[in-house]
């Protein structure tokens, strides 16, 4: 099951400056499609470029047939039925879970892509959702640990036989740096691609300039933006209670879950958007930072060179790691409210 952290409508990373407009003098080539439940849009400058465009959402594709645990036959689906033996898989997939698993330890197990059955038992994507019985929210949360998965070169043992891989909270990240890595193997050095929110820059605009990517406002309709950064060569990710969530008896329930508890956080964060070079550690540093809470999340960044982040409390109020506005370029858009 993967993690959309945007939805198609509502995006939580907005480009601010229009593609078709003055951004650039080369007019850009553009195409989307929807894989890993989400909408994928990647442009380039270049309109020479319409082959290895095309092989982006090839190369999608093959991605998802690896990652996505609700193809029956990818990696991920075969790890999670294997009872505990080993299972082959493509280099990428085990790339992918060592990654999920850095960050399982970076964050203390605050973020966990043994989450699969917690992830299977709340189900934001139906029209009338519900709380899941507790004695089953339970059992599912004592089952993630990311302990129990083991990488040994492309073989990989999930050796709890109760937990179940989701590697949605990384993935995207994950391939939008292969297409990148494709993209510029190919000579392209500017562009843009956006997984759902996750926004990676390829190099910088055709004339020199940084993009600029807007921060979303929590629960605008309008999908207005709060802020926004400037960048070049990087990416910024969000990790927010937004994008998807219900309330029910006066409380909201979104799909950023505690493990420890098996229930959404309630933390007075409302999104966590993280800068850095690659979207991949953008994922796993977004989620880790919102699940461990303002203090400790921004202990965390502080500690990683080159990251930087955007933290949005309940209360609109926007707090910044040391390096916004001085190494990357930052205008609160709620100043002018």
């Amino acid at each position: 099951m993967f993690i959309k952290k945007a939805s198609v409508l509502c995006l939580s990373v907005l480009l601010l400056c229009p593609f078709f407009s003055a951004c650039s003098k080369t007019e850009p080539i553009q195409q989307s499609g929807f894989y890993f439940d989400t909408v994928i849009t990647i442009t380039l400058y270049d309109p020479s470029k319409t082959a290895e465009l095309e092989h982006c959402f090839e190369l999608a594709s093959l991605y998802e047939s690896y990652f996505s645990a609700s193809i029956p036959d990818s990696d991920i689906s075969k790890i999670n039925d294997s009872a505990g033996t080993p299972v082959w898989v493509h280099e990428e997939t085990a790339e992918l879970i060592k990654k999920g698993l850095y960050y399982g330890k970076l964050s203390g197990g605050k973020f966990d892509i043994t989450i699969g059955k917690l992830t299977s038992l709340w189900d934001f994507h139906t029209d009338t959702p519900d709380i899941p019985d507790a004695a089953a929210i339970a059992k599912a949360a004592a089952a993630a640990d990311y302990h129990h998965v083991m990488v040994n070169g492309n073989e990989v043992t999930l050796t709890d036989k109760e937990a179940a891989l989701d590697t949605g909270g990384i993935a995207k990240g994950y391939i939008a740096d292969r297409l990148k890595e494709y993209l510029l193997s190919q000579g392209i050095t500017s562009g843009l691609i956006n997984l759902g929110g996750n926004v990676l820059a390829i190099g910088s605009k055709t004339n020199g300039d940084a993009y600029t990517i807007g921060i979303q406002k929590p629960f605008d309709d309008t999908g207005a933006s709060i802020a926004s950064v400037q960048i070049r060569d990087q990416t910024v990710v969000t990790s927010g209670i937004y994008e998807r969530s219900f309330e029910k008896d006066g409380r909201l329930y979104h799909h950023i879950l505690d493990t420890d508890t098996g229930y959404p956080y309630d933390n007075g964060l409302f999104s966590v958007s993280v800068i850095c070079p690659d979207s991949a550690d953008g994922d796993g540093l977004s989620t880790s930072c919102f699940s461990l809470g303002l203090e400790d999340g921004m202990e965390l960044i502080e500690s990683i060179e080159n990251a930087e982040a955007v933290f949005i409390t309940s209360d609109y109020q926007l707090h910044c790691s040391s390096g916004i506005g001085t190494k990357i370029p930052f205008q609160n858009l709620s100043e002018a409210d």
